[in-house]
């Protein structure tokens, strides 16, 4: 809830991936602070349970809350989302660059092409399809400008092994979060990256029984509320415009990053 007015304050967001998981967590923390929030993603059921499940913290969540099918993939799609959300809100003030998925721990020369292909189209062109048509919207509107926040990775920074499509694409985000933070200035478009650790999600449940450690043993590894995930977001989305945060990393305390290998 806005704790300045214990009201909504009726700014608005669009949440990708939002689901299940990250993307659910955090766009139902947008919607209990008072944001309008489309939850975006592949499935319109999950969408909805996400919705529901937010709770009604002000009585009004049919009017500030959109499920948006929607497939980053394809770019036709995207630019519909945000066709829509502007129809339905009148303007973006964040973007929650979430979607993702990763692949199969083989070994790189069993990774079927059409596996890395589906990584790259997910994590790398749906991430850059929703930052296009963010620009397009805010640059238009009045008054213009706003906020992205791209969803990277521990991975962005130190791969596990077998992971080479998902640590790539995780890379790439790196590249794109700072060429548009570079390029969103001359139009108040400010672009950060929340770098996760371990958030404890249907992703990872596998890290609960042991996974796959730099030097060859299987090891469990500690997880995090998904709620410390939102409350992080938050921190990033409520920032005055002319403050950003380019890359916040929010990590289980125990995780094996630091000295990772």
């Amino acid at each position: 809830m806005n704790a300045a007015t214990s009201l909504p304050h009726n700014r608005v967001a669009v949440v990708t991936g939002a689901g299940s998981g990250i993307g659910a967590a955090c766009a139902q923390a947008l919607l209990t602070d008072g944001w309008r929030v489309a939850f975006a993603g592949r499935r319109a059921d999950a969408l909805q349970q996400a919705i529901a499940g937010t709770g009604d913290p002000f009585g009004d969540i049919g009017q500030r809350a959109l499920a948006v099918p929607t497939d980053v993939t394809r770019a036709s799609s995207v630019a519909t989302l945000f066709d829509t959300v502007v129809r339905r809100f009148g303007r973006v003030d964040l973007v929650f660059n979430n979607a993702g998925m990763g692949a199969p721990a083989v070994p790189i020369d069993e990774l079927p092409l059409e596996q890395w292909q589906q990584v790259i189209d997910t994590n790398l062109n749906g991430a850059f399809y929703c930052i296009r048509e963010a620009f397009r919207v805010m640059k238009a509107q009045q008054p213009k400008g706003g906020r992205i926040v791209n969803n990277g990775s521990i991975s962005a920074y130190a791969p596990r092994p077998m992971s080479i499509a998902y640590t790539a694409t995780k890379h790439a985000v790196s590249g794109l979060t700072r060429s548009a933070a570079l390029d969103g200035r001359a139009h108040d478009i400010a672009v950060g990256q929340i770098d996760i650790g371990n958030a404890a999600s249907e992703m990872t449940e596998r890290m609960v029984a042991g996974v796959p450690q730099a030097d060859g043993t299987l090891k469990p590894e500690p997880r995090m509320p998904l709620k410390s995930v939102a409350d992080a977001l938050l921190v990033m989305a409520n920032l005055p415009p002319d403050s950003n945060v380019l890359f916040m990393t929010v990590m289980a305390t125990k995780m094996p990053f630091v000295g990772r290998g």
